[in-house]
């Protein structure tokens, strides 16, 4: 296994968007100790670019995109970012490897399916899973893309109108964080290769306050480990957490769990 450090942070339009590289260092380091693996980080060399057709920073996300695809590992790789779109290329190219019935499940406060049309900042990290899908910007959309129905929201609470259409057209699959109702969405989109994405907002503020994006009603740091060992009876061919911006080891040890969980799911 890797684990592969990814400090990108102009997805992100918030107040703590410039801590997620020092959180993305700091949770790699504690995941190799915790895991056991090595680190790699993906040297990115872009700063703050524009807003170029809805999209902010759009040329250092695809300059960072391309640095990416460049230093992608093969093998069980850990992903570390970074606001969420550090997910873009890992993601995309599981699913060009494992083919059609390739899904992901994306533990997430907000669905990340917005277009630079309908979302309301122009942050990419709102953006990066309806990309996956093959929508939004040409410039960052997958292609293949994920199959519709073969996306899994988990503990996702904060959505935007665009987002709630994309869900109710049957596109993406919305599940609270219950184990049992998680493993039937995953086996009745006929998933047989899964990619793991956790957004550190899918936890309540009150569990983990380390996280760029809170949203009130989260998991607990328990309920989370329980989501995804649920998930072991699935070949995880992937997977990520995202969105850290605590630079303190003493902030991220409550998330060991996690890191735990994931090990052993990749393994």
């Amino acid at each position: 296994m890797l684990i592969q450090a990814v400090p990108q942070w102009q997805g992100a339009r918030t107040p703590r968007a410039g801590d997620l590289p020092a959180g993305c260092r700091a949770l790699s380091a504690l995941a190799a100790e915790v895991l056991g693996a090595p680190v790699r980080e993906v040297r990115l060399e872009a700063g703050e670019t524009p807003v170029v057709d809805g999209v902010a920073n759009r040329e250092a996300l695809l300059d960072n995109r391309k640095r990416h695809t460049e230093a992608l590992a093969d093998g069980p790789v850990l992903t570390i970012g970074g606001d969420c779109a550090a997910d873009l290329v890992p993601v995309a190219a599981a699913r060009a490897r494992h083919g059609e019935r390739f899904g992901v499940v994306w533990f997430d406060a907000h669905a990340d399916l917005n277009t630079p049309a309908s979302s309301p900042s122009g942050a990419y990290h709102g953006m990066v899973l309806r990309s996956l899908l093959g929508g939004g910007d040409p410039a960052f959309a997958a292609a293949p893309a994920v199959e519709p129905g073969r996306a899994v929201l988990v503990g996702t609470r904060a959505l935007d109108p665009a987002e709630r259409d994309e869900i109710e057209a049957g596109r993406v699959r919305l599940v609270s964080g219950d184990p049992s109702r998680i493993v039937a969405e995953v086996r009745d989109a006929g998933i047989e290769r899964l990619y793991v994405h956790v957004d550190l907002d899918v936890l309540d503020p009150s569990a983990f306050a380390g996280m760029d994006y809170p949203e009130p009603d989260g998991l607990s740091v328990s309920q989370l480990v329980d989501g995804l060992r649920a998930l072991a009876e699935f070949e995880v061919v992937g997977a990520a957490i995202t969105e850290c911006v605590s630079g303190k080891r003493d902030d991220l040890v409550i998330l060991e769990p996690v890191l735990h969980t994931i090990g052993e799911l990749l393994r």
